[in-house]
């Protein structure tokens, strides 16, 4: 039996990168995996697909974390497929680098309602539908939340707010047997990052050279660590932050 048969999982941001990666994981685990979609559903849909064509069970449900009134649609709807949720990934966030000069108070809002406010709201949406036994929350973070690099503040910010967010809910809901971690990942490529031409410039470059396994990260690294802290393997493990970026933090 897969280390996670009879469990459901709802991973949002999922239809791309380093999201799609971890519900793939979940699901060849033996979970029933949501994926989460904001704006891709052709994306998600694919993810669906790969899932079931490899035995798994998945469905695609569309939400805007930052919304309440999708969220409580996207819950509902997991309940209805598949009863309940043991599992939820706040992978859903965005990014973008700017220096000081150039920050804006639509660009701050922009992040930290998806990467920070839409996490809480996620997660408190999602509470009434864990079972009694409890079950596992994984917070997709950052090396930024530490690293601190130049022109990265308010994406920083936010990582940084997700790191103690972590503890704190660890705290909380520990009594009811959640158990709460977040994966800091190192540069990862995605999709997004390719799109913003991040790839093969001295910005990738430098992030290898400060990585001592010599590579920057694809998202099936980051997938497993996730599966690990949403498995019974991980059952005396929360309130922590597991670096996946090939030593780049340390």
């Amino acid at each position: 039996m897969s280390k996670l048969t009879g469990k459901v999982a709802v991973v949002t941001g999922a239809s791309k990168g380093i999201g799609a990666a971890i519900a793939k994981r979940l699901a060849a685990d033996g979970a029933k995996v949501v994926v989460n979609y904001a704006t891709s559903p052709d994306g998600a849909q694919k993810v669906v697909s790969e899932i079931k064509g490899a035995g798994g069970s998945a469905i695609a449900i569309g939400a805007n974390v930052a919304e309440e009134a999708e969220l409580n649609s996207l819950f509902q709807a997991t309940k209805k497929a598949y009863g309940k949720v043991d599992i939820l990934v706040n992978n859903a966030g965005v990014y973008a680098f700017a220096p000081i000069g150039e920050v804006t108070a639509s660009e701050y809002r922009r992040q930290f309602d998806t990467n920070v406010l839409g996490l809480l709201l996620a997660t408190k949406t999602a509470l009434p539908y864990f079972p009694t036994e409890g079950g596992s929350v994984i917070n997709i973070s950052s090396v930024a939340s530490t690293m601190a690099p130049p022109t990265a503040s308010v994406y920083s910010s936010t990582k940084g707010a997700v790191d103690t967010i972590t503890k704190a809910l660890a705290k909380e809901l520990g009594p009811r047997q959640i158990r709460v971690n977040a994966i800091n990942p190192g540069m990862v490529i995605t999709e997004g990052v390719k799109a913003s031409g991040l790839e093969g410039t001295d910005f990738e470059k430098q992030a290898i050279a400060g990585t001592p396994l010599g590579r920057v990260g694809q998202p099936e690294d980051i997938a497993p660590p996730v599966a690990f802290l949403a498995s019974e393997d991980a059952k005396w493990i929360t309130g922590e932050t597991i670096f996946v970026s090939g030593g780049a933090a340390i």
